[in-house]
Formats: C-alpha cells, sequence, structure tokens
C-alpha cells in the first residue's frame, strides 16, 4: 500500500507539472498563499485511539470547532501554483508546513507537518466575482518526519476583487491509507492572484480580452480593427476596406433601397430586398429584369407569366392534387371528405366480415371493398386510420391482438388493391371502444366492426 500511495502522489504531480509548462496565452496563472488549518477530529477515523493515542470524532462533527481542534500555524504557511487547461479544470501543486499541538482532543508536544500536493480543479462558473470550485488530488503528508502518500478532496471559492487579485477559502479531507498516517482536514485561507497572458499583436490589449488576439486594434471593439474607418469593426463589416453605414453592415447603398451594393443586382435601380435590389412592377415575386410578362403577375416557375388553373378551385395545375377536379386550397386542390362521405365510407366498413375469431377476411365481404376503394380513389391526398374493435367476449389482450390484426388485414387488402401505403394507417382498439351493450347479442354484433375514419 504505501508504494502505491508513493506512486499516485507521483503519477499527480507529474500530470500536474507538464500541464503547468503547456503554452496556452488566453489561461492564466493562479498563485495563493496563505494559512492553513490542520484538524484530525472530524474524521471518523475508528482506529485513531489505538494508533494515535486519541479518539476522532464521527465524520464532519464538530467540523468548525477551531479552538479546540485546530492547529494554525500563525504566518503564511502553504502556496500553492496552478494553471487553467481549459473546460474550467486547472492543475497545479501546493506546498504547506504546519505544527500539530491539538490531536483530536489531546494535546502534543509540536510536531512537524509537511505536505506536497498535486490537484486537479474544477470550476462551476467562469468569468465572476464568486468563483466556487471542488478539488481532488493526491500529495504526501508528513508528520515528526514520518511520511504517507494521501487520496484528497475538496470545495472552496474564490472571491475576486479585481481581474487579478481575490481572497481564496478552502476546506480538504485528506485520507491516507497507512496506520502510521491520521487521516485528517485541512482548511486554507489565503490571497490568490491571476497573471500571465500575452499581447501579440501589441495593441495594448491582453490576448485573454483580445477578440482578435493577432490583429492590432481598437480598445472599443475588443481588440479588432476597423480598417474603413467607419465605425464598424472589421469582423462585423461586410465591406471591410469600404466605408458604409450601421444598417447596411458596414457597406454603401447607392440607390437607397435597403439593399447593400455588393447584394444588390440592380445597385443603379431602387428595388425590393426579397429580390435582390431589382423592382418588381406587377408585384409578383419575379423581377422585372427576368419577367416574361412583368406589368401582368404570374409565378417564377412559369417566367412570371399567369399560371394555369384548369379545374378554376383557386390551386395552380402545377401545385394541385387533383388538377381536374374542383377542390379546396387548403386541400391542396383537391375535395375535402365531407361528414357524409364519412359516414358512407363507415356504413360500408362495417359490413366488412371476418372468420369467427380471426382476421382473415370472408369472400363475401369483398364486394364491399369496391365501394370503399372508389371512395378512397376520389380523395388522393386524404389520409385514413383503419380501425378495428371487438366485442367483450374473451381476454382483454386477445381481443387488442384480434382488434389489430384485423385492422391490419383491411388494410394490406387495401394496398393489395392500389391504395397507397402511406394514406394508411392501421390501429386496434379490442374492446375500449363499443358503440353498443355487450349484454345482448345484437350489441355485441355492432361492436364487432371496422371503422375507416379521416386523419384531419
Amino acid at each position: 500500500m504505501k508504494q502505491l500511495s508513493r506512486l499516485l502522489v507521483v503519477g499527480l504531480l507529474f500530470i500536474g507539472f507538464n500541464n503547468l509548462q503547456a503554452q496556452d496565452e488566453n489561461n492564466p496563472w493562479q498563485v495563493s498563499f496563505g494559512v492553513n488549518a490542520i484538524d484530525v477530529y472530524p474524521t471518523g477515523a475508528e482506529d485513531a485511539q489505538a494508533n494515535f493515542g486519541f479518539e476522532a470524532g464521527t465524520f464532519g462533527s464538530e467540523y468548525f470547532n477551531a479552538n479546540d481542534h485546530w492547529n494554525i500555524l500563525p504566518s503564511v504557511s502553504y502556496i500553492g501554483v496552478s494553471r487553467s487547461v481549459g473546460d474550467n479544470f486547472a492543475v497545479g501543486v501546493r506546498g504547506s508546513l504546519n505544527r500539530i499541538s491539538n490531536l483530536g482532543d489531546v494535546r502534543v508536544d509540536d510536531l512537524s507537518h509537511y505536505a506536497v500536493d498535486g490537484t486537479i480543479k474544477y470550476a462551476f462558473l467562469d468569468d465572476t466575482m464568486f468563483d466556487p470550485f471542488v478539488e481532488i488530488g493526491g500529495g504526501y503528508t508528513w508528520v515528526d518526519e514520518v511520511g504517507a502518500g494521501t487520496v484528497n478532496g475538496g470545495i472552496g471559492f474564490n472571491l475576486w476583487f479585481s481581474d487579478n487579485f481575490g481572497l481564496t477559502l478552502q476546506s480538504s479531507y485528506k485520507h491516507s491509507f497507512e496506520d502510521y498516517l491520521v487521516k485528517h482536514f485541512q482548511h486554507m485561507a489565503g490571497i490568490s492572484i491571476k497573471f500571465g497572458g500575452t499581447d501579440t499583436d501589441g495593441d495594448g490589449i491582453y490576448d485573454k480580452d483580445d477578440a482578435c488576439p493577432e490583429v492590432p486594434g481598437l480598445e472599443a471593439f475588443n481588440g479588432c480593427p476597423d480598417t474603413d474607418g467607419d465605425g464598424i469593426e472589421d469582423s462585423k463589416d461586410a465591406c471591410p476596406n469600404e466605408a458604409g453605414s450601421k444598417e447596411m453592415n458596414g457597406c454603401p447603398d447607392q440607390d437607397g433601397d435597403g439593399v447593400a451594393d455588393k447584394d444588390d443586382a440592380c445597385p443603379a435601380e431602387a428595388g425590393l430586398a426579397a429580390l435582390a435590389g431589382c423592382p418588381d412592377a406587377d408585384g409578383d415575386g419575379v423581377a422585372d429584369k427576368d419577367d416574361e410578362c412583368p406589368n401582368e403577375a404570374g409565378p417564377s416557375e412559369n417566367n412570371g407569366c399567369p399560371w394555369p388553373d384548369t379545374d378554376g378551385d383557386g390551386v395552380l395545375d402545377k401545385d394541385d392534387q387533383c388538377p381536374d377536379v374542383a377542390g379546396t386550397v387548403a386541400n391542396k386542390g383537391c375535395p375535402e371528405v365531407t361528414e357524409e362521405v364519412q359516414k358512407q365510407l363507415n356504413e360500408y366498413a362495417r359490413t366488412i366480415l371476418f372468420d369467427t375469431g380471426k382476421a382473415s377476411l370472408k369472400t363475401e365481404s369483398v364486394s364491399v371493398f369496391v365501394d370503399i376503394i372508389k371512395i378512397l380513389n376520389e380523395y388522393p391526398n386524404a389520409k385514413f386510420t383503419v380501425e378495428g374493435h371487438t366485442d367483450s367476449v374473451g381476454s382483454d389482450k386477445l381481443n387488442q391482438s384480434l382488434s389489430e390484426k384485423r385492422a391490419n388485414s383491411v388494410r394490406d387488402f387495401l394496398i393489395k388493391e392500389g391504395i397507397d401505403a402511406n394514406r394508411l394507417e392501421a390501429i386496434g382498439y379490442g374492446e375500449s371502444k363499443p358503440i353498443a351493450t355487450n349484454n345482448t347479442r345484437a350489441g355485441r354484433a355492432q361492436n364487432r366492426r371496422v371503422e375507416i375514419n379521416l386523419i384531419k
């Protein structure tokens, strides 16, 4: 276990130092220093009495009892350095020293305490004055020159008074797997200073705050340039080398039609934004320069000339799914299924017969499909549900399965006879939607049915 602890410490320190050397100009260093307090009491260490001669409290007990349990060296007693590695993570190293005179509730001669720890920190917020974080890591601790590895976890926060200066408060639990080093808490309070970053383009704005770190710019534009001097930074200027207006994203508009010259297909003639700055005399949405009938409205598909509407239903033939039969605009030129047609459809559907207890269609039911298919073909863009229903004889499970199979049997037959599969959806309702009582033979006969209903 001792060798494993040492390997863990070496590994964490190796990761920390390698990342500390990473060249990330936009992520600052952080140095922290201050005082630390060691408290062995609230660790819940069951072996404290046997190994160290004192009784530990339950984990977290008397956590804030500084007078009786904390060991504080009245001087700068820790220093740490860390660096951000992106995504709110930072790695670092920290060294601390202390003198132990409070061993739980027992007073002892001053014991020396030294620790070196590798840290991995995650901050929850970005660029805020209150900066909470969690920290994990590991290290090596010596008490009276007897050392062991620890695994650490802690929480804390930075309180930044400026971009670079702040207060740090933190509390960590350090767990040792060796019976000769007591588990303990380490509390820290100190000053933190952030620094680092460069000014690559020399415009007086550090890269971490410079939106254009490699091009000299203006402070008003967070370090980005305004080449044409029109008051619009180049990154937001659609014409960075030609002065223009803010409304035109920095581009000129000589005809004043609200379309920048660079996007205006008719830059010397005022027009419409929708037509790339060109006029449309007949208002048909086709620019005059492309309109074969500039004074007579027509669709673009017909080069600006009127498109025919054979059935006169207000839906152009090209968009009319039923061009030879008058319909409605809402139904794409096809007639809409009326309540009367829906009623007729279900009168036919309810006469469909199946073999008893099966989903197979009876031969005598085939003739009724002729009438059903005729109605479906009269409304080629309408979609329908084929719904199966049963009476209450038998179990719910069997009735549900039978209703689904019968609905699919009808759907399959209609598809086989030429109805588009995308227009039909099969649903089984079992015995859940009776239309008559199930207490009589006549009622049960009505409940055993198929319905074909319009999907609205």
